[in-house]
């Protein structure tokens, strides 16, 4: 029988694949119908919507290399972690750049943070895509079935929440001039950074025992984020829409 490698696992089938795809998407795709809902009444295009989140899978491709890259350099392990966390948020943004730069659709605050989480929600998938495929290589289904859900309840939202403070930051500045967005949502990037590495390093020590504990914090960022979501959508009011187009609030 033919076998696909893929992420340095042998795939036997492909019913093999397509779980690993499902179970991968699946969070993601929840999380991104739960921060839809947080915009209410402001609808996406579904093609937009889906480009931006494929944008978000494809770019892991590009991270694997420069993380393999930033692994080779001998420095601290706080160093390496943080230069791994940043990687992957200015490669989410990259994604978000390449299909929404000058987009018409930018134009209301709380949209930025929504195509910034998008892409990243794209990210998780794939990423979560790799991390199961070792489990259902090796036939241990249990282990998937926990992989599964501790990345759903952990990096998945850990991934849309960081990409989304780079979003709420330009979503801010959004009356404001190109500069003072772009200095915003570099604020928003270290932020996410920051937010990233934190969880990383919290995961890592006593090999992950205090997840819920740092589930926890995350949580609480994660109301954060939907307060701000709602100062957003709020701000959008001010918006003066087109005249041959209702204004969307």
């Amino acid at each position: 029988m033919a076998m696909l490698t893929l992420g340095g696992f042998s795939i036997q089938s492909p019913q093999m694949l397509l779980i690993a795809v499902l179970g991968g998407a699946l969070p993601s795709i929840l999380w991104l119908l739960f921060w839809l809902r947080e915009i209410r009444g402001n609808r996406q295009p579904m093609i937009l919507l889906l480009t931006t989140f494929i944008a978000g899978m494809l770019s892991v491709i590009i991270v694997l290399p420069i993380q393999k890259i930033i692994g080779l350099l001998p420095e601290s392990t706080v160093f390496l972690t943080t230069m791994w966390a940043a990687s992957e948020e200015i490669i989410k943004c990259l994604a978000f750049g390449v299909i929404m730069a000058n987009s018409p659709h930018l134009d209301r605050p709380v949209e930025y943070p929504i195509y910034f989480m998008t892409a990243a929600l794209g990210f998780a998938a794939m990423e979560n895509t790799l991390f199961l495929l070792h489990p259902i290589s090796t036939d241990n289904t249990t282990l998937a079935l926990l992989t599964g859900n501790m990345r759903f309840l952990g990096s998945t939202l850990l991934h849309a929440v960081a990409s989304g403070m780079v979003g709420i930051g330009i979503g801010l500045a959004f009356f404001k001039n190109s500069s003072v967005r772009a200095l915003y949502g570099v604020i928003g990037l270290v932020v996410a950074v920051v937010l990233h590495t934190m969880f990383n390093i919290f995961i890592a020590e006593d090999s992950g025992k205090n997840f819920f504990q740092v589930f926890g914090v995350l949580w609480v960022v994660t109301i954060l984020v939907m307060l701000l979501f709602e100062r957003l959508r709020r701000m959008g009011k001010y918006v003066v829409a087109p005249s041959t187009e209702p204004a969307r609030q």
